[in-house]
């Protein structure tokens, strides 16, 4: 009978490592974006209609600026994760459930691979 495996090899490791660079290089630029989009002052053209446009679209920049302020601070921890997902595939400790200690499927690495649970305790967890 074949072993168990308990971690994935040298070369799968460098495949997701490749993976989550790039996806880290995606998600830093849309971060760069966002704080670009919070920092730039919000110009429609619309300074000369009158007031009560002004006070509509008061609230409707101040909503956006609470949006992009939630993506910005979402994109951030996807990156943080993505960050730490790396310093796992350094250890060798990637894509090892940390409920289970079983392989997390390859599968679910690649659509999520920042991810420290299989599906298996992930579904427990609910």
């Amino acid at each position: 009978m074949e072993k168990e495996k308990t971690r994935y090899s040298d070369s799968e490791l460098q495949e997701f490592k490749e993976l989550i660079q790039e996806k880290l290089r995606m998600a830093r630029e849309e971060f760069l974006d966002l704080t670009n989009s919070l920092s730039s002052p919000n110009s429609n053209g619309t300074e000369d209609t009158s007031g009560t446009y002004k006070t509509l679209e008061d609230g409707s920049a101040t909503l956006e600026k609470e949006q992009l302020n939630q993506l910005a601070a979402r994109q951030k921890k996807f990156i943080e994760n993505l960050e730490a997902a790396l310093v796992r595939i350094e250890n060798k400790t990637y894509g090892i459930c940390r409920e289970t200690g079983k392989l997390i499927q390859k599968e679910r690495l690649r659509a999520v691979p920042h991810a420290t649970l299989s599906m298996e305790a992930k579904l427990k967890q609910s």
